[in-house]
């Protein structure tokens, strides 16, 4: 059984009290006091690092050993921004004090790095990054991404890319305090860096999504800037074909060439957005159903003038009869389209196409429009001289 104790017990009563301008004065400690206050940091380090190593080997319970490191991990961040804001207060400005509160970071830190080094498996990536780590890691960060900018691309589009990384990274990298941004925000810039150093930048590209877009969809850079780049070169691309037909032939090919990419789902530039791939896939899918409607209406468009063109001139005086009412015909024609004896697109190109052609004995041009409505409200009455006009079609079927 875990004992009952708290290693962390001496600096925290240094930390929080000894160096708390509020309830102690550092000012009554002698020469002499520093120095063994000095000395016993040191030693309380290394009697922490030792007592996590018991404690870990004591416990068997992976849930366990997670809370314990955890605990530990998160105490002695505590502790470091603690000692890290009296820092700057003036009571502590001395030589002497100034010294001893370096030495006091300089054993947290490394106490930290134990931790964190040692059981990174039972550490959260969400627990935000300590003040002193986090200046070296911004230090690490700038320089990659410095290495980055002054690199040479050949392809415009691939420079117009790494310019908005550079300057959305460099942004996220200064604008973030250590309370708001974690180690999984930190290792994601890192490996993002690592993974841009090492792209190809040939200027050579197998197919649109090669090269950096692919890699940034891989990364899920889910960076609204980015995106919409993404999405106006697509629509740059596909504007240069002639017609619509044309155009949702690229645009589909590039929605192939989309589909087959990769996105992790387990990083993430920025947790509050939707995951790349979900958010390009519905954009292609609106674009791709936009296209598609332009082009059914162009061609029903075109349908109607020659079915008009063609009524004026040729059939105007020659239409078919038919001794059913428009009511009647409507319900013909709804239940040859609903039973799919005839097809087409839709039941109202069916109405588009047919009705133009007929006419009753009290009425010679019918309104296709009115038809087709007229076959969702149907009367009694209708449907039963529409079955009996039907049945008589099948009398004479089976005398054939």
């Amino acid at each position: 059984m875990m004992n009952s104790i708290y290693p962390l017990e001496w600096l925290d009563i240094l930390i929080l009290e000894t160096f708390n301008s509020k309830k102690a004065n550092i000012q009554l400690l002698s020469e002499r006091d520093l120095s063994l206050i000095s000395e016993n940091v040191l030693i309380e380090s290394q009697k922490v690092q030792l007592q996590l190593k018991k404690e870990f080997f004591s416990l068997h319970k992976k849930s366990e050993i997670r809370l314990l490191v955890r605990k530990y991990h998160s105490t002695i961040i505590f502790l470091l921004d603690t000692i890290i804001e009296s820092q700057q207060d003036e009571m502590f400005k001395s030589d002497s004090i100034s010294k001893i509160i370096t030495t006091i970071i300089s054993s947290l830190d490394e106490m930290l790095s134990f931790v964190e080094n040692r059981y990174s498996n039972y550490l959260s990536l969400d627990e935000r990054v300590p003040v002193t780590c986090l200046i070296v890691y911004r230090k690490e960060l700038s320089l990659k991404l410095n290495k980055l900018k002054n690199r040479k691309f050949i392809d415009n589009s691939d420079i117009r890319i790494i310019a908005i990384i550079v300057d959305v990274l460099s942004k996220k990298i200064q604008s973030n305090t250590g309370r708001k941004i974690t180690y999984r925000q930190i290792f994601y810039l890192k490996d993002l860096l690592k993974k841009l150093d090492t792209v190809s930048d040939s200027g050579e590209r197998s197919n649109f999504n090669s090269g950096l877009h692919e890699l940034l969809i891989a990364q899920n850079f889910n960076c609204p800037i980015y995106i919409n780049y993404y999405i106006d070169q697509i629509i740059a691309d596909t504007s240069t074909q002639g017609n619509s037909n044309d155009k949702l032939n690229r645009l589909l090919f590039h929605y192939k060439e989309f589909s087959q990419l990769i996105s992790n789902e387990k990083v993430t530039f920025d947790p509050s957005q939707h995951n790349i791939k979900y958010v390009l896939n519905n954009w292609f899918k609106h674009e791709i159903g936009y296209l598609e409607r332009r082009i059914d209406l162009s061609f029903e468009d075109k349908e109607i003038f020659k079915s008009a063109d063609f009524s004026v001139s040729v059939l105007k005086d020659n239409k078919v009869e038919c001794i059913l009412s428009t009511d009647q015909m409507a319900l013909v024609i709804r239940a040859a389209d609903e039973s799919r004896i005839i097809k087409a697109k839709s039941m109202n190109y069916i109405f588009k196409t047919i009705v133009p052609h007929l006419s009753t004995p009290q009425k010679k041009d019918l309104s296709y429009d009115a038809m087709r409505s007229k076959s969702y409200v149907a009367e009694e009455r209708d449907k039963e001289i529409a079955i009996k006009a039907l049945e008589r079609m099948i009398k004479h079927i089976k005398g054939f």
